[in-house]
C-alpha cells in the first residue's frame, strides 16, 4: 500500500507542472505552422541580455545551447534563422517541423545561475493529405489531417489545460463542422483532426484551413489548397462549354464567309465594267 502511495505521489509530481500550463509564471506555450516567424519570450530576462542563455530540448536525451551571453552560438545548425530580441526573446524565422520542442531561457551572472528558468513550449501544426497529387481530382474522396506536434507533453492534458481546439473552416472562415458534405473527426489523445470529403469540379483552387484556438482565441492555422493537375481534361463541364463555343463560332463563321465571297464577286464585276479597254474587242468583217 505504501508503494502504491509513493507511485501516486510521483505521478502527481510529474503532472503538476503540465496541468498548470501557461498559468504558471515560468511556462509559455507558442503555436506555429510551417513558414511562420515566431517569438519565444524570455520572462525572466534581466536588464542586460548579455546574461541570457537559451537552451533547446527536442527530447529528454538531447540538450543544445543556442544562445550564450545574448548571442547566437556559431556551431548552431539553425544559426541563420535565430536571433535575440531587445527584450532577450528568441526569434525563429521560417519555422519547420524540426523546430518544435522545449526552449528554456536562463540567466547567468558571473557564471552563477540566477532566478528561475523560463520555459517555452513551441508546438507545431501542419495539414497533410492522404492522397497523392495525381489522385486529387473530381469524384475522388480525399482525407486531410491536421496534426499537432509537441515536446513530451501529453496531448489530452494539453488540450484540457490550455483549452485547445482544432477547427476546420473554408476560405471565408465558416466552420465546416455543421456542413453535411464534410466528415470531421477529432482525436484529443493524439491532437489530430481529420476532414474527409468527395471532391467536386468546382473545388479546383479551393482552400480548407485547420485553425488552432486557445481559449477561443486564434493562435495559428495551416491550410490545404485543392489543385487539379489537368483542369480541362478532368472537368467535363468545362470541356462541354469549350466545345459549344467552338460550334457556335463555326456556325456563325460559315454564312459570314459565303456572304463575303458574294460581296467580293460583285465588286469585281463592277470593276470590270468601268474599264472597257480591257474588254475583248469584236471582230471586224471585211
Amino acid at each position: 500500500m505504501a508503494d502504491q502511495c509513493h507511485v501516486c505521489l510521483l505521478r502527481l509530481i510529474i503532472l503538476c507542472p503540465l496541468l498548470t500550463g501557461s498559468s504558471g509564471a515560468d511556462v509559455t506555450h507558442v503555436f506555429s505552422t510551417s513558414g511562420e516567424n515566431v517569438r519565444l519570450p524570455c520572462i525572466n530576462a534581466l536588464s542586460d541580455c548579455t546574461t541570457t542563455v537559451w537552451i533547446y530540448n527536442r527530447d529528454s536525451q538531447t540538450t543544445v545551447e543556442l544562445i550564450a551571453g545574448g548571442k547566437t552560438k556559431n556551431d548552431t545548425e539553425r544559426r541563420e534563422r535565430l536571433s535575440v530580441g531587445s527584450d532577450c526573446s528568441l526569434n525563429i524565422k521560417k519555422v519547420t517541423q524540426e523546430d518544435y520542442g522545449l526552449y528554456t531561457c536562463q540567466q547567468f551572472v558571473n557564471g552563477q545561475h540566477k532566478g528561475t528558468d523560463a520555459r517555452v513550449y513551441l508546438h507545431f501544426f501542419h495539414v497533410s493529405s492522404s492522397s497523392s497529387q495525381t489522385e486529387i481530382r473530381p469524384g475522388r474522396s480525399v482525407t486531410l489531417s491536421c496534426q499537432f506536434h509537441s515536446y513530451e507533453y501529453p496531448c489530452d492534458t494539453l488540450v484540457r489545460s490550455e483549452e485547445l481546439q482544432l477547427i476546420w473552416v473554408n476560405q471565408a472562415g465558416v466552420n465546416l463542422m455543421t456542413d453535411s458534405r464534410y466528415l470531421i473527426s477529432v482525436s484529443p489523445t493524439h491532437c489530430t483532426s481529420t476532414l474527409t470529403t468527395t471532391l467536386l469540379n468546382e473545388d479546383h483552387n479551393r482552400e480548407w484551413r485547420c485553425q488552432v484556438t486557445q481559449r477561443n482565441q486564434l493562435k495559428t492555422s495551416a491550410s490545404f489548397t485543392v489543385n487539379y493537375s489537368d483542369k480541362v481534361c478532368t472537368d467535363a463541364g468545362s470541356l462541354f462549354r469549350v466545345i459549344m463555343i467552338i460550334l457556335e463560332i463555326a456556325a456563325f463563321a460559315a454564312p459570314t464567309v459565303i456572304l463575303l465571297q458574294i460581296i467580293c464577286a460583285r465588286r469585281a464585276g463592277r470593276k470590270d465594267s468601268h474599264h472597257p479597254e480591257e474588254m475583248e474587242m469584236p471582230t471586224v468583217l471585211e
